[in-house]
């Protein structure tokens, strides 16, 4: 064989054999390039759905995630229900529990008289709600009926919703009031309270972080137990050693509006 030719079988090896290294070449690259871009197209589709889930989270405000006081809720940072006459002279700050036997103690005395002065233009009541049961005995109670009266505020039938519920409140160990279908059904008794915007005030607890924070607010406050009830700033109740009852009361408003 001439040396030409033998040259010539060579270079045509070597060209075969440098094709073959850039079709491997290219086919790497195709590999490569191929799972790149599936995993670009994965993580904008994972970054798509959490953009949607957030936004979603967000447009459909899950209740309960943000504070939404109730409607007319006053004082700072919108924690008290006010209930009465604005100009009545005295006041009479309330922080109670709606599980709590003692709450219901002083309902049920002092129900009557309290309303009285406020029908007479008298006495407003200030209410701050709290959860103290549900952290002492365990339960979500307090915040169930808390939200409860919270909706029935917006509605504008607190005061007798309050009502029921202490007329009606179970045993403290038993978490009665934590069920929302046992809070409408007692809502019933009061005319007109029950309505679709009420029950779903009630089931998505709506008002929630807004009791939590009044009750935050509470352990703060520097008082311990409930209730805690003061007049025009003044504790007046549970010292044995100077106890309260309706007439009372009664006095001391009357002695306060004469200055």
């Amino acid at each position: 064989m001439s040396q030409k030719n033998r040259e010539g079988r060579r270079s045509a090896r070597e060209r075969l054999r440098e094709q073959r290294e850039k079709d491997r070449a290219r086919d790497k690259r195709k590999r490569v390039f191929g799972v790149v871009g599936a995993v670009v197209t994965v993580l904008a589709v994972a970054a798509g759905v959490g953009m949607y889930a957030s936004k979603t989270d967000k447009d459909t405000g899950k209740s309960g995630s943000t504070m939404e006081p109730p409607r007319g809720a006053v004082g700072k940072g919108h924690l008290v229900i006010a209930s009465g006459k604005a100009t009545a002279a005295s006041t009479l700050t309330v922080y109670e529990d709606f599980r709590c036997p003692g709450c219901k103690q002083f309902e049920d005395v002092f129900r009557k008289t309290v309303h009285e002065l406020q029908d007479d233009g008298r006495m407003k009541v200030r209410y701050h709600l709290v959860t103290i049961i549900d952290g002492n005995l365990g339960g979500t109670g307090s915040l169930r009926a808390a939200n409860a009266a919270a909706c029935a505020q917006d509605a504008g039938k607190f005061r007798a919703y309050h009502d029921v519920l202490y007329r009606n409140q179970p045993e403290e160990t038993h978490d009665a009031y934590a069920k929302n279908a046992k809070l409408i059904k007692l809502a019933a008794k009061v005319p007109g309270l029950v309505t679709p915007v009420f029950r779903k005030c009630v089931e998505d607890g709506r008002h929630d972080s807004w009791v939590k924070k009044s009750a935050a607010d509470f352990t703060h406050s520097g008082y311990a137990s409930t209730p805690t009830v003061l007049l025009n700033g003044k504790s007046v109740y549970g010292d044995p050693n100077k106890p309260l009852s309706p007439n009372k009361l009664k006095r001391m408003v009357r002695a306060a509006a004469q200055g």
